[in-house]
């Protein structure tokens, strides 16, 4: 984020991630790469949402609050999901998983009102935008159950992943250009790192998920995100957890597992 603008990078992660999965269907499945032309309009639309709209709420919400705060709004996402799967797609939720998607929300919260979770008198911006960005996630959970009856999870993110980043393209066009020339060995590998593994793998592998489990099963899983990447910083940059985050670190566990716990049949 230091060396990259925000737009171009969402850019080059997601169509860099595009062009990943394009050359592994080239090279592996190309009959994978069929779809119906009337569905090309609806894997666009997913795009828009989740690789053009999704990005830039998120970027544009992170000038506004602290990127903890951000981290607590995006994991009203399972929530979300909740609501649409049960109001559109008719989903069967129990009472079980409603508690433990609530659990799973309430363990981010708690490690994030240890992180301390600011207040900011241009916050109200920041949260519409996060919680905008939070929604077009759970739109997407629901809406690619559709197509994905139809095809794979690597063709769904592939398409959607292509057309979100053409839909990019003219925001990227009024921001500085990420300049490979002058741009370090470091950063290069960053913008790698994020195009291949956290946005080809990471994504294919999450739509691979949709197709297998319900919307809410899969959409409480975001909230382990926050954590990893507490632990991670904890790990790799050295601060600090306590207590509470283990508290928090369990209550998610726990949340995501009685969302999918399944009796033996």
């Amino acid at each position: 984020m230091r060396d990259v603008p925000p737009l171009s990078l969402a850019f080059l992660r997601f169509g860099q991630g595009a062009l990943a999965l394009l050359i592994v269907l080239l090279l592996f499945r190309r009959d994978r790469l069929r779809v119906e032309r009337r569905d090309v309009p609806y894997l666009a639309l997913l795009g828009f949402l989740l690789y053009a709209v999704f990005p830039i709420t998120f970027n544009a919400g992170l000038r506004y609050i602290e990127a903890s705060r951000a981290a607590l709004i995006l994991t009203t996402m399972p929530l979300w999901t909740v609501v649409l799967a049960r109001r559109i797609a008719h989903e069967r939720l129990t009472v079980r998983q409603v508690i433990g998607v609530l659990i799973s929300v309430a363990g981010v919260a708690i490690v994030m009102a240890d992180r301390g979770v600011g207040h900011s008198t241009r916050s109200t911006t920041g949260d519409l935008l996060l919680m905008t960005t939070a929604l077009c996630g759970a739109i997407y959970n629901v809406a690619a159950k559709r197509v994905l009856a139809r095809y794979s999870g690597i063709t769904v993110t592939f398409y959607a992943m292509l057309f979100g980043s053409l839909f990019l393209l003219p925001a990227v066009a009024v921001e500085r250009g990420f300049n490979i020339g002058a741009s370090s060995r470091e950063t290069i590998l960053l913008v790698f790192f994020l195009g291949v593994f956290g946005g080809a793998l990471a994504f294919s592998m999450w739509t691979s998920a949709l197709r297998r489990l319900s919307p809410t099963e899969v959409a409480v899983y975001i909230n382990l995100n926050p954590l990893a990447a507490t632990l991670l910083a904890a790990t790799m940059l050295g601060e600090r957890l306590s207590v509470w985050f283990v508290v928090g670190f369990v209550a998610v566990a726990a949340g995501v597992l009685i969302v999918n716990w399944t009796t033996a049949r």
